[in-house]
């Protein structure tokens, strides 16, 4: 998924609305973030094959260590200290480290069975949504409208910059994942690691549109 890790940002702002919306992003994004470096150095490895699936044509050969259950633990644990470190709240850095564990479960969701639990010798899961361009659009879509939702049902942009940083951010999200399942397949592995690297833009351009915004008031 992207939107719909996205989407998670969105409403777990509701859980800890006293931390900047960038960290959520952050926490949702956290395996995505992770797994092009590991790429880049080799320690992870994917195919391109076009028709692996009907969303993507990326066939996840192996990527335990930004991707298995266990290390989505380990990671929102690396975050929860970082937050912390950074005065968050225990609470606030709690919602933070489920929302990089919901990434796997988001993925586990969506992609083919190459979900592993742990590092090394572990089983895959994986429900295939990505078998269905129509399934995929309406459950990730739904999902989407309903962060969006939640969150501007909690804050309001603030003047011409907020309404500027929120919805586009909004637009060019949805727009980059609508076309996706359109999209020419990258020419290479190492083209597609540092072109997913442009996923760390999610944390200030989120950071920037709540910093734009205001809570609303409740009667």
């Amino acid at each position: 998924m992207f939107v719909g890790h996205l989407a998670v940002a969105f409403i777990g702002k509701r859980a800890a609305p006293s931390v900047s919306l960038g960290w959520h992003m952050a926490a949702v994004t956290a395996l995505d973030l992770i797994w092009p470096f590991l790429l880049l150095a080799g320690v992870e490895t994917v195919t391109i094959q076009r028709g692996a699936t009907a969303f993507t044509p990326l066939v996840f050969d192996s990527y335990p260590w930004s991707h298995s259950l266990v290390m989505s633990v380990f990671w929102a644990a690396v975050l929860y200290g970082l937050a912390r470190w950074r005065g968050a709240s225990k609470q606030a850095a709690r919602v933070l480290g489920i929302l990089v564990v919901s990434h796997w479960v988001l993925d586990f969701v969506s992609h083919a069975p190459d979900m592993p639990l742990w590092p090394g010798s572990s089983p895959r899961f994986g429900l295939g949504l990505w078998n269905s361009i129509p399934a995929t659009l309406v459950v990730e879509g739904l999902l989407w409208v309903a962060g969006i939702t939640v969150y501007l049902k909690l804050r309001r942009p603030l003047r011409w910059q907020g309404v500027l940083a929120f919805w586009s951010f909004v637009a060019v999200c949805t727009l980059m994942w609508v076309a996706g399942p359109w999209s020419p397949p990258p020419p290479s592995v190492r083209s597609l690691a540092w072109f997913a690297l442009i996923g760390w833009l999610v944390i200030p351009w989120s950071a920037w549109a709540d910093h734009h915004s205001a809570p609303r008031q409740v009667a």
